[in-house]
């Protein structure tokens, strides 16, 4: 029996669709994970490309859109764990280059900017509440990277019980291993997965 034979006959795979009202979320497209000499590579540039389709559609439709950026204190007081085993990432502060969202996806007025320190947007941030605030029902997740930032993002929002949509190629990893796997699994257990062509075409006809 095939691994995809077991995970069918376990029931795994099931869809939960999109609800009526959904929301983008951009994780991570910031200037260092897009540069393949600071934390970028493998197919992250590509799907910094195919997101910038997806955000357009979405500003069309007026969704809700907000993005992340991992942002620690200048004085590094607010360094944890994650920092110990991304050496570096430290120095993504507020105002550091690398640490700005990428010029492709430059946000605009009334789109959310969320700071977080840890992996997963919703993690001591406020993404779950400002959802719910603008009844939110189904998140469609983007960014990077696949095996990291936004798998943890989708098993959180999934968790809060969004209808959960991983836009397959507007999300990138710096090796392409991790990003199948983890795209795989995350089909399988905690998210729908859709390409940009999918994605935009529900939108367009909702």
């Amino acid at each position: 029996m095939s691994e995809i034979e077991v995970y069918k006959r376990q029931g795994f795979g099931q869809s939960s669709g999109f609800g009526s009202n959904p929301a983008l979320l951009i994780v991570d497209f910031v200037v260092g994970f897009c540069d393949p000499n600071q934390y970028g590579g493998g197919n992250i540039l590509d799907a910094v490309a195919c997101t910038k389709v997806l955000l357009q559609a979405a500003r069309n439709k007026q969704l809700p859109i907000a993005y992340t950026r991992i942002v620690y204190a200048a004085d590094g007081s607010d360094m944890g764990s994650f920092c110990l085993k991304v050496p570096g990432l430290e120095k993504f502060n507020e105002d550091t280059p690398a640490g700005q969202v990428t010029p492709d996806l430059a946000p605009q007025a009334g789109e959310l900017i969320i700071r977080k320190t840890q992996p997963s947007a919703f993690f001591s941030t406020g993404l779950a509440a400002w959802l719910v605030s603008k009844q939110v029902d189904t998140l469609i997740v983007t960014g990077a990277t696949t095996s990291g930032c936004v798998r943890a993002s989708v098993v959180d929002s999934m968790s809060y019980n969004f209808r959960t949509i991983v836009a397959s190629d507007c999300v990138g990893d710096r090796a392409l291993a991790p990003h199948e796997a983890n795209l795989f699994d995350m089909g399988q257990k905690y998210a729908d997965l859709k390409t940009c062509s999918e994605v935009v075409t529900h939108l367009e006809n909702a």
